[in-house]
């Protein structure tokens, strides 16, 4: 399980150090084989899955009818961007450059542990993002139990 708000400083080469917190439980979990991607929901970010939770997802993913367009676009974001990344000797995974540039990531970016994967933002978009509120509006009938 991933929690947790980290800063993190992109290198001019374009790699992150992963949190040393994580280091140990990513081993474990897929044996430090990762796959980053485009969140095809928000602007800004994109997803780092360990390999066995991607292999589900790419599979309901791919499963989907490719004649709708909702599908062939979950498809493009998320299945034919995938790429695999592997921590080197100091615990650093590059993110390819076409992924930092599609959403904006540049030096400082902010990775979230969101339960079984992790979510990399580029500082302005997590920011936005968290400065935004919810209103009684957004909850839906699932969220009224909920004990914040």
């Amino acid at each position: 399980m991933f929690q947790g708000e980290t800063a993190i400083t992109i290198d001019d080469k374009g790699r992150l150090a992963i949190p040393t917190s994580y280091r140990d439980l990513i081993a474990r979990v897929c044996e430090s084989r990762l796959v980053i991607t485009y969140n095809p929901f928000e602007a800004g970010s994109l997803y780092l899955y360990p390999q066995p939770v991607w292999e589900k997802v790419r599979d309901q993913v791919n499963a989907l009818p490719r004649t709708k367009s909702v599908s062939r676009s979950l498809q493009l974001k998320l299945v034919g961007a995938a790429t695999f990344v592997e921590p080197d000797g100091s615990g650093r995974i590059g993110v390819p450059a076409s992924h930092r540039s599609a959403v904006g990531i540049d030096k400082r970016a902010v990775l979230l542990g969101m339960g079984d994967k992790f979510e990399l933002w580029s500082e302005q978009a997590h920011h936005a993002q968290i400065r935004m509120t919810l209103s009684d509006a957004d909850l839906g009938e699932a969220m009224l139990d909920l004990q914040l």
